[in-house]
This record gives C-alpha cells, structure tokens and sequence, in this order.
C-alpha cells in the first residue's frame, strides 16, 4: 500500500521499508554498477571481436548476455528510485530561505528569447517526466538496439577451442552468483522490501540468459547447428522484458505525479514473472489485474469454468491436432512416398491421403514430371542473377566466342597429335543435361532413397562420361563430324549408368551448348575457317559468272535462231502470196483479154499517180484548130513590190 505523506507522514517511521531504505539503496547501488561494468565489458568484447570475426558465435552470446544484465541493471536502478524517496521521506532536507540578490540577463535579441523559452519548457517537460521513467525507457532501448545488432540466423556452426571452455565457467560462476543474490531477493519479507520479489523476477532472466550461453559454449562443433541457433534466440527473453519496460516507461507519462505520493516500482515484468515452476500464467494475471485494477477474476463464473476445463480441452485440442497431421495433401506438380514406422509402403499421387499421425507415418516430398536443367560445370553461385531488359544488350552467359570466358565450361583432355607426336590438348565445353525422375512408382522411391543429391550424382556421372569419352577423340573430330552425333552418344551412355545404380532419373535430353577449343588451336582454326569461307566465296563467284556467260550465249543463239525463223517464214509467206496473185492474173488474161490488161494498166496508173497534181483537158475545147491556153505559172508577192509589169510571164502554154 502507497503512502502518502500529506496523510500518513506521522507513520512511515514505524514501517519497516521506510527504516531499511538507506542500506536498502546502498545494496542496490552496489549491485547496478557492479552488474553495469559487467554489461558493458560485455558489449565492449562483442564489438571488437565482431570487427575481427563477425560470423563467430561470440558477438551474439556477449551481446545476449550483457542483454539479460541491462534487464536486470535497469530494474536495480527502478528500485533504487524508491529506496531513495523513501530515505528522504525518513529524513527530510529543511530548506532555510536564502535570498540572493540575482542579476536578471534579459536576453536581448528574439532568437535568444525563443531558445530560452523552448529550454525552460523543455526542463520543465523533464521535470514531470521524472528520472526514473527516462532512465528506465533508456536502459529498454539500449537493450533492444543491441539484441537488434546480433540477430542473425546465419551464422555458421563453429568449433570454439578451449576459450568456450573457458567462457562457459565464467558464465556459469556469474550465474551462480546471480542465483544466491535471486534468492535473497526471493526470502526478503514484502514488508521490509517491497520490491524484492519483481528483483528476484528480473535476476532469473539474467540466469537463464547465461545458463543457456554456458550450454551453446559446451556442446558448440563444427557440425553442430543448434548451439549457434540457441545462441541468437537466447535474445529474445531479455528483448520481451525490455519491450514490456519500454511499454511500461511510455505508459506512466500519462499517469498522475505526486512528490508527497510514494511511487511504485516502474520494472515490474510480467514475462519475467512467468519464470517460475509450475507457470501459472492466469494466476499471475489475476494477481496483476487484482492489484492494478481491482478486478476479482475468481468472482466471474465464466473464468471459473475456463479454468477448470482449460486441461480437458486443451488436451482434447491437442490429441485432434496429432491426429490430422495424419492427412497429408499433395500438390499437382508432386507425389509423396508413405512411410509407415519408418518403412516405405505406398506412393501416394496428387491430392488428399491419410495415414498414421507423426511421428508413426510421415510423407516424403517427390517431384512429379518436374523438368531440370542441368550443368556439368557450375560457377560462382553466390552472386546475385540480374535480370536483362528486353531491349538491351544480349548477356555475358550468351557469349559463345571462343575468346571469352564461360562459368558453366567444364575443362576435357582429348587426343592430338603434334609434330608427328602422339599428344594431348584441353577442350572447355558446356554440356548441359535435361532430366526429370521417372514417373513410376519405382522410380520415385530409387530416387527418394538410393541417392542422397539427384543433381551431385548426375554430375558425377556425367564428369566420369566425359573424361571416358574425349579420351579417345581428336580436335579435328570432336569439331567436325562426331560433333553431330556426341549429345546421343554422351546422353545414352550417362542414362545407362544411372539405370545401372538404380537412381530413378530420367534423361530426357542432352545439349552440348558449345565447344571451346584452346587458344593455339582457336587461332589456327579461325584461320583454317576463314580460308574456307574465302574458297567458298571464290568458287560460288567464279560459279555464278560461268553461268551468267552460258545464260547470255543462250539468250544471243536462241535470238538469231528466232529471227531466221521469222524470216524464212516471211519470204515463203510473201513467195507463196505472188504465186497465188501471178495464177490470178493469168486465169484474168485468159478470160478478159485485152480489158484485163487495160484494167490493170489503169490500176497502176492510178496507183503511180495518187499523189500527183493532174489536169485533166477535155479535147472538145477549143474546137478543130483553136487550142485551149493554159497558164501553168506561179505567182509569189516579193517582201518590197517594184514597179509594175506588163509584159507576160514566160511560160504559158498555148
């Protein structure tokens, strides 16, 4: 119960808190800066040792550590706040009024005011706020933002040598030391010190902290996954706890101060109350609900009940739950192997099975007609695959020249000969196989259980295919002609060698993408490629004009032989034409006579005379001896007219 000094001040010097505050803040004094340094030793080392190691499991179990120490620092300090307000309420300061004569510093400029009223609001906001909430929500804050450094599931498993040795007894020593301090909080009388019993709360969070670090150091190895695993989710217990002081912190802003009013104890955790056994979640909610709020949970019938049937169904909840991971459901793309106290006994297609609850029958993920693609040689996998746009340049993998570099390329030894010596050269290649495992039930559980890596096996096999094969072959063969024919080859021979070890894969087909030869070789048969293309050319050149040639003497032979055509046909055509019209005439002489020869006569005059300018004279003109005169002359008009003539023109006929 809270005292209130303008009430009860007469009383508080009979109460037993009141007369044990002062060595009551000096223990709590003591425990919060020895526990300080220890925290802060801690956050020191995992620093340096993240700057040289930071994927050892060390920064993560000093910082955890320090962690459950801060927790536990920041409820000493809490308490000791009180402890304090109480020794002040035994013995309290008498203030002698001292009047000293202060020069007011009027500030001069607008500036200077605003910043003096903004710090005076400030000190003041301060001032209501209290010290104990503000170091409080630090010590929180403080705590979160380095579990926050920490946490990473990544960190690789590790053997730690003697200093986890060493690390886990000085662990479990400050555990043992922190454990004798929780149980003399715990034995304290809440009479004499109220708030013992949260301290001893807060104490079992550092213990548990660093017994569990002390674990992860002992049974930490190399194959080991679990200690590292522990080592970061040990984090979490002293990061609920700050969060609920943080919570706590922002909370009390909004509640009432009172300097006369004896205040409560700030770093109360309800998670850290639930470190106890057996855990009674409810009873220490009721409790916390009771005593906060005054709300009697025993009172309602309905929580009554809860917790009476709260065993039965959960245990009913519990025994259904086991009993439906029984049903199993399995996807279009998969199947999934059966197995029943460990032994395979069906496979099971696509959709809805049920079998035995785990751990008695359990399924075994099968791909089902999943297509791969696979590599012989693999690169760098660990850096990032970025997407090329569309209208961009081709990426570097689609570079298939001979003078670059290729990830995938898997490196052969293949026969040669030089300087009529028997020798041996280095092929680079990319061959890549498609697979899937085979779509009987046979072939699923080979798969499943003969072979622990589908995609290492097949590389293997692929890798001892290879050398076997390009030992016998040439340069000059392997880029030629056996090229057509070495994907079926290479392709036959590593399917009959996974049927011979029983692994359930299927080749569905096999690319050889490229074949780089080496650099010596590379150059000459650029060479040898280029004076086959330029021969190439030449002969189709040379080709072309030939038959241009023979095509031109076609077209000129197959002209004149026409035109001759033509023409011997024109001179029969025109022959036959004047025989036809001589026999005419002749068959008219004979029957006309004399009329025919005139009628022709007159028929060629006329023809002979169309386009002459006739005069036609009628012989009756004139009479018997007078002639007829006509003037056949022809007149032009001069550009300058002379004068005038009378005499005739010559040329007239009479």
């Amino acid at each position: 119960m809270q005292v209130d000094l303008d009430g009860d001040g007469a009383q508080i010097a009979g109460l037993p808190r009141f007369q044990q505050a002062v060595i009551q803040g000096r223990r709590l004094r003591q425990f919060a800066i020895g526990l300080a340094a220890l925290a802060a030793t801690g956050l020191v080392l995992a620093f340096f040792v993240g700057l040289f190691a930071p994927q050892s499991l060390w920064p993560a179990l000093l910082v955890n550590q320090s962690a459950g120490l801060l927790v536990l620092v920041a409820g000493l300090q809490s308490a000791w706040w009180v402890t304090q307000w109480r020794a002040m309420a035994m013995n309290p300061a008498v203030i002698v009024p001292v009047v000293v004569a202060e020069e007011v510093v009027v500030a001069e400029g607008w500036y200077e005011r605003l910043l003096d009223r903004i710090s005076q609001r400030w000190l003041r906001l301060l001032g209501q706020i209290g010290k104990p909430t503000l170091w409080l929500g630090g010590w929180a804050l403080l705590t979160l933002y380095s579990i926050e450094q920490v946490w990473n599931f990544a960190l690789p498993p590790a053997a730690l040598g003697l200093s986890a040795s060493v690390g886990a007894v000085l662990s479990l020593l400050l555990a043992f030391g922190l454990l004798v301090l929780e149980r003399q909080l715990a034995q304290e009388n809440l009479a004499q010190w109220p708030e013992a019993g949260p301290l001893a709360q807060l104490t079992r969070v550092a213990i548990i902290c660093l017994v569990l670090s002390a674990l992860c150091l002992l049974f930490g190895s190399e194959t080991s996954v679990w200690p590292v695993r522990l080592a970061v989710l040990i984090g979490l217990l002293p990061g609920l706890v700050a969060v609920e002081l943080l919570l706590r912190a922002v909370l009390s802003l909004f509640s009432p101060r009172r300097e006369q009013l004896e205040p409560a104890l700030l770093a109360r955790s309800f998670v850290a109350d639930m470190l106890r056994w057996p855990p009674q979640p409810l009873l220490a909610l009721q409790h916390e609900l009771h005593n906060r709020f005054g709300i009697d949970l025993r009172q309602i019938w309905a929580f009554t009940y809860m917790r009476r049937a709260f065993l039965p169904v959960l245990a009913v909840v519990t025994i259904v739950g086991w009993s439906l991971t029984g049903i199993h459901e399995i996807p279009l793309q998969g199947r999934g192997i059966y197995e029943r106290f460990g032994k395979p006994v069906e496979v099971f297609g696509p959709g809805l099975h049920a079998g035995l609850p785990w751990p008695l029958g359990r399924v075994l993920s099968v791909e089902n007609g999943v297509v791969h693609e696979l590599a012989t040689s693999v690169g760098e996998t660990s850096a990032p695959v970025a997407a090329e746009p569309a209208e961009g340049p081709a990426p570097a993998i689609a570079n298939r020249l001979w003078d670059a570099s290729h990830v995938n390329d898997k490196s052969q030894v293949i026969a040669s000969s030089r300087a009529d010596k028997q020798s041996f050269q280095i092929v680079n290649m990319d061959v890549r196989f498609v697979y899937r495992i085979g779509l009987s039930d046979q072939a699923a559980l080979a798969a499943t259980y003969n072979s622990a890596d589908v995609p290492t096996l097949i590389r293997s096999t692929a890798s001892r295919i290879l050398v076997h094969d390009f030992a016998s072959r040439t340069l000059d063969g392997l880029l030629g002609e056996d090229r057509v024919g070495l994907a079926e080859e290479i392709g036959r021979a590593v399917q009959a060698d996974l049927q011979k070890l029983d692994s359930g894969v299927e080749i569905l087909a096999t690319v050889v993408e490229a074949i780089h030869p080496p650099a010596g070789a590379a150059n000459a048969y650029h060479g040898v490629q280029a004076a086959q293309i330029g021969a190439q050319a030449l002969i189709s050149r040379e080709r072309g004009a030939a038959a241009e040639a023979t095509n031109q003497a076609q077209l000129q032979a197959s002209i004149a032989h026409d035109q001759a055509t033509a023409r011997a046909h024109e001179i029969n055509a025109t022959a036959q034409a004047a025989d036809l019209k001589f026999a005419a005439e002749r068959k008219a002489y004979s029957s006309a006579g004399q009329a025919f020869v005139l009628e022709q006569y007159l028929s060629q005059l006329t023809q002979g005379l169309t386009n002459a300018k006739l005069l036609v004279l009628d012989h009756r003109l004139g009479g018997s001896n007078n002639a007829p005169t006509i003037d056949l002359r022809t007149f032009t008009l001069p550009a300058d007219p002379g004068p005038p003539r009378n005499s005739a023109q010559p040329g007239a006929i009479h």
